[in-house]
């Protein structure tokens, strides 16, 4: 490395530590974001008081600058009235000194300070921080959370709350507090050439404090409408780009279109009724403006034909309600920003600030490795129906037992294992897992029991090095290799090419592993459970993607894998089904047999039936996968 990478130069040291102020990925201890969104904002920008502060100050200080140039107008045009070439510089020099100073130096140090402060201080650093928090309290969220939500409305609401909390505080300290700076020295000075000038702009901002009154709620309440349709809008589209390939093959009349362009009419009309309330306000803003503007004037230039006022006097009145109007303009423009600002995080805090169904006791502990003994008590669970899928259900699977969960569909297999991993809780009942009820383990070392390959692997859009890794973080490059070799994935995996042209391991398998085949998906989600190398295994059709051929070449590693696991294994293939120490047939949620594959066959029951049904080495269609 060179001296220059390794000792940045002094104006990339400024940009560092400007940019270091705010850490961006800090923490809090706090568990739930504040709900209510006022909470919510003054909870982060507690996190970064210096800066807040420090902004708030160059604020007033930018409205006393502006305010003081046009002051400064009105004396310059007064000196000029009152001198000639010969005496200005002579005469006045200080003061024109001073008004140089104020424009070249004193307006420049505070407009730079403010953007250094806003754009490199704040805006990278504290958006990110909100949007950190919020993804890690997300992601505590239970399994459930995620079935009833749009995956792309989720990431939006992070998103879009990060962003509208940091526009809300900068907008909130920078421009409506030089607006209230400006204002105040604009009425002090208006008042000392004349009291009336002084009254009139007091009325005119108690006629803006009320129009904001009648007019900001609907605002407020159509910029909420529109945040939200937004967020479902995209849920909607991201929607149907994941599930592209069942679109293209049963979207033939183009019922798709029609339900986007059904989110996309409800957006529309949202910023339809936004826009309205925004016109409202920014008609109402230049009315009132108008009438400050037209009543300011006449009682200058009266006063002026009256000799109570200086011609620089009456230039700097009216420079100081000029520019009024422009700020006020904006600063209603800004209003409506913060208003929508404040409506997109009150919408946020729906998804980023709710208490996790799911959580770990306060007296969790961390699990190390398990047996493997299960048992299920007199669970019940009716995914919060009045009843169905479990009642009573007791199990015990033995440390190292290898066991078959079979029944028709519905019969509860997947439910069985969902609430073995607490992917939900029971609601009747306890799970007990090495004789410890599994709700008083911590979730993270509850889990880190467990290597799973479903039925549909779950697979990132990341390298296959990165999907195998999964299964053990910091695994090395050989056990990562190792591992898909015993999955039958090393040399499939040599041959991948994404589109950006990574090869290999290298290579990206686009989102949920779209650009592998359903068999090479599979195993590369069977090379993570054996990197893992888990106590105990849960296979849901672990192979059933799988021909023949590359079955045969992991069966073999898969039974070395099991030795001495614990085994739970749904509607596998017969051939895996017949080699397991236990078959326990599932029906309506309850146990109805048990047995070895023999006794279970000769027994003549539900078992027998669903063997009978058996096609090409799979049970039949009752045995699908839940």
């Amino acid at each position: 490395m060179s001296t220059d990478e390794e000792r940045p130069g002094l104006s990339e040291r400024l940009w560092r530590r400007a940019e270091g102020v705010i850490d961006p990925f800090g923490d809090t201890e706090r568990e739930v974001l504040p709900t209510d969104a006022f909470r919510f904002i003054l909870f982060f920008a507690a996190q970064a008081k210096g800066p807040f502060i420090l902004l708030l100050l160059i604020g007033g200080l930018a409205g006393a600058v502006d305010a003081s140039l046009y002051w400064g107008l009105g004396k310059l045009i007064d000196i000029l009235d009152a001198s000639t070439p010969d005496t200005l510089l002579a005469e006045h020099w200080p003061v024109l000194l001073g008004l140089g100073f104020l424009v070249l130096f004193a307006r420049a140090a505070v407009m730079l300070a403010n953007t250094v402060l806003e754009e490199q201080v704040i805006a990278p650093s504290f958006y990110q921080r909100v949007r950190w928090q919020a993804f890690r309290r997300v992601m505590d969220q239970p399994y459930e959370f995620y079935q009833n939500d749009f995956a792309g409305r989720i990431a939006t609401k992070i998103m879009q709350g990060g962003e509208a909390t940091g526009d809300f505080i900068v907008s909130a300290l920078q421009t409506i507090w030089s607006f209230l700076t400006f204002l105040f020295l604009a009425a002090t000075i208006l008042a000392a050439l004349d009291p009336l000038l002084g009254l009139v702009l007091g009325l005119w901002f108690a006629a803006f404090l009320l129009a904001a009154r009648y007019l900001l709620p609907p605002l407020r309440e159509a910029g909420r409408r529109r945040a939200d349709e937004r967020s479902i809008l995209n849920g909607r589209m991201v929607d149907a780009f994941t599930n592209i390939m069942a679109v293209k093959l049963y979207d033939s009349g183009r019922r798709e279109h029609a339900y986007v362009r059904d989110g996309m009419t409800r957006l529309l009309r949202a910023v339809r009724t936004l826009t309205r309330a925004i016109t409202r306000v920014r008609a109402t803003v230049f009315i009132l403006n108008g009438m400050m503007m037209a009543a300011v004037g006449t009682l200058a230039v009266m006063s002026w034909m009256n000799g109570n006022a200086s011609t620089g006097e009456i230039a700097a009145a009216m420079g100081l309600v000029f520019r009024l109007n422009q700020m006020s303009g904006y600063m209603m423009f800004s209003v409506n920003g913060l208003i929508r600002a404040y409506a997109t995080v009150q919408d946020a805090t729906g998804v980023i600030s709710r208490r996790p169904a799911i959580r770990d006791a306060a007296d969790a502990r961390v699990m190390d490795t398990a047996r493997g003994d299960i048992r299920f008590e007199n669970v019940s669970f009716h995914y919060g129906k009045d009843g169905g899928v479990l009642d009573g259900l007791n199990l015990h699977i033995r440390p190292g037992e290898r066991v078959a969960l079979v029944g028709p569909s519905g019969a509860g297999k997947t439910t069985v294992v969902n609430l073995l991993l607490r992917l939900f809780d029971v609601e009747g009942g306890r799970i007990l897992l090495d004789g410890q009820d599994i709700r008083r383990i911590t979730q993270a070392s509850l889990r880190a029991q467990f290597g799973v390959v479903s039925q549909e692997p779950m697979l990132m859009h990341r390298s296959i090095r990165d999907n195998i890794a999964y299964g053990r973080p910091g695994a090395s490059e050989a056990e990562i290799v190792a591992a898909a070799r015993r999955a039958s994935a090393h040399d499939f995996i040599l041959g991948v090419t994404d589109p950006k042209g990574r090869r290999g391991y290298d290579a990206h398998v686009g989102e949920r592993g779209v650009k592998l085949s359903g068999g090479q998906r599979q195993r590369i989600a069977i090379a993570r459970m054996m990197l893992k190398n888990a106590p105990i295994l849960i296979l849901d059709e672990a192979t059933s993607a799988l021909d023949s051929e590359i079955e045969a070449a992991i069966q073999e590693n898969l039974a070395t894998l099991m030795e001495g696991k614990t085994v739970v294994a749904i509607a596998h293939r017969l051939s895996t089904i017949a080699a397991l120490d236990r078959v326990i047939v599932l029906d309506n949620g309850a146990v109805v047999e048990e047995g070895s594959h023999e006794a279970l066959v000769a027994r003549g029951g539900l078992y027998a039936q669903l063997w009978k049904r058996q096609s090409g080495g799979f049970l039949g269609g009752r045995l699908a996968a839940e």
